[in-house]
């Protein structure tokens, strides 16, 4: 992609109303505009980034065995009557009525009507286990939408459901929740920990919430140091076995880690003192077990194998997909701007050109530029009239993990300049292997 050519409204100065890290680079790295009070517009890069963040989860769903789908976002009071949800949720819940005077929602969360969808398909424990989830916006109205996406009242969100004959088989099911989520943040470049959590309105009494540790963190979080020693990598698993998901949860949550509103001082103060942390974290995602809480309300039973009705067994997880942009920013930045994950970068490189116009460094950058393609990855080529600081400091801003610079001057001697974001260190190698090298790094070569 051409600069030229792309719609990209950087702002030099930061906007009043942005309060923290994530939100201020946002917005002058024109991600997102706001619409209204916690409503976002998403602009190219940032819905680009959106993009791969969706890609990486629906990727990681697959692997564990969870089958997509898509529901609406407004759906019908009567739903969350029978749940006995509608009454309780509270005022964050927008309810609206149609022209017929029938009572709807904008969803803020959907087991009601995956209960539903669930019990007028399936009656069989034959055609379990079975989850499903989506990638779908989401509504509350928070009283106070704050720090961009980070607390917005619109929010982009990944959502899972499972439905198991009995207990043990939606634990597993939780169990593979979490490796795979362990997996997905991970590939974003996060670490994001498991802590043991609240369950608020959606119920049940095992859920583990993924905090990102970072100053601007909305919970109170205490855990053991060694917690964050602890990485998944790239570790074969196979999500059929019971064992190797538990070891795993055994292996992720026997530390202790917990958020503010489940916090045991005695149970930390057993932990050496050299390893207690108090720190802020930013949540990304929650699994939850709850039972047979909407399955007894809402008459979602199966046959078992005796001939039986006997209620499912269902587990609710998400993951905030909109969020996690503010989330892996406040991870990963420095005073100059963002600093994006290989992972989840909206382009794989960019291309300064020093001296637009000149025949020489034109040739190059349309190149390397050319030569990037070809080995499939998405560069950002800045061929405007700016000047070379202004240039740098838009890369900068934008996070772009690698740079190619191309000036007349290099390339007299046949080089071009390679540039890491994160470390800012810089090397001089010929065109060819610059390319190569970028190639390698992304897994292209």
């Amino acid at each position: 992609m051409r600069l030229s050519r792309y719609f990209l409204p950087v702002l030099k100065e930061t906007p009043s109303e942005a309060q923290i890290v994530s939100h201020r680079y946002m917005l002058r790295a024109g991600m997102i505009k706001q619409a209204s009070a916690g409503i976002y517009s998403w602009l190219p890069l940032g819905f680009k980034v959106l993009r791969k963040i969706e890609n990486i989860i629906h990727e990681e769903q697959a692997r564990a065995g969870h089958i997509p789908m898509l529901m609406p976002t407004i759906q019908s009071a009567e739903l969350w009557r029978e749940s006995g949800r509608y009454d309780a949720y509270g005022a964050e819940m927008l309810r609206i009525t149609d022209r017929h005077e029938r009572e709807m929602l904008y969803t803020p969360t959907a087991e009601e009507l995956i209960t539903d969808i669930f019990r007028a398909n399936v009656s069989s424990y034959r055609d379990l286990p079975l989850t499903m989830y989506q990638i779908q916006w989401k509504f509350r109205d928070e009283i106070r939408p704050r720090f961009g996406v980070m607390r917005g009242r619109e929010f982009y969100m990944k959502d899972g459901y499972n439905f198991d004959l009995t207990k043990e088989d939606a634990l597993h099911a939780y169990n593979r929740h979490l490796v795979s989520y362990l997996r997905t943040y991970e590939r974003m470049g996060l670490q994001a920990i498991p802590m043991r959590a609240d369950s608020g309105p959606i119920g049940g009494d095992d859920t583990h919430e993924f905090l990102v540790l970072a100053e601007t963190g909305e919970s109170e979080v205490f855990y053991d140091s060694e917690i964050t020693e602890l990485k998944f990598g790239d570790r074969a698993i196979d999500y059929d076995s019971v064992e190797q998901c538990q070891a795993v949860l055994e292996e992720f949550t026997s530390r202790y880690a917990r958020t503010d509103e489940t916090h045991d001082e005695a149970l930390f103060n057993q932990i050496p003192e050299e390893r207690r942390r108090t720190a802020r974290g930013i949540e990304v995602g929650q699994i939850f077990y709850f039972g047979t809480k909407y399955s007894d309300a809402m008459g979602a039973t199966v046959s078992d194998k005796d001939g039986n009705q006997v209620p499912v067994h269902m587990g609710s997880h998400g993951i905030g997909v909109s969020r996690l942009l503010g989330a892996i920013i406040e991870a990963s930045h420095d005073d100059k701007g963002i600093i994006w994950p290989e992972g989840v970068t909206p382009f794989h490189c960019g291309i300064v050109n020093l001296k637009t116009g000149d025949a020489e460094a034109d040739a190059a950058c349309e190149k390397i530029h050319a030569a990037l393609i070809a080995q499939g990855l998405d560069p950002l080529y800045d061929d405007t009239n700016e000047r070379a600081g202004a240039k740098f400091a838009t890369m900068d801003l934008i996070g772009l993990p690698w740079r190619i610079t191309v000036g007349p001057r290099g390339l007299k001697n046949g080089v071009v300049e390679l540039t890491s974001r994160r470390s800012g260190e810089s090397e001089e190698l010929p065109p060819e292997a610059a390319v190569a090298k970028i190639a390698a790094i992304y897994g292209v070569a």
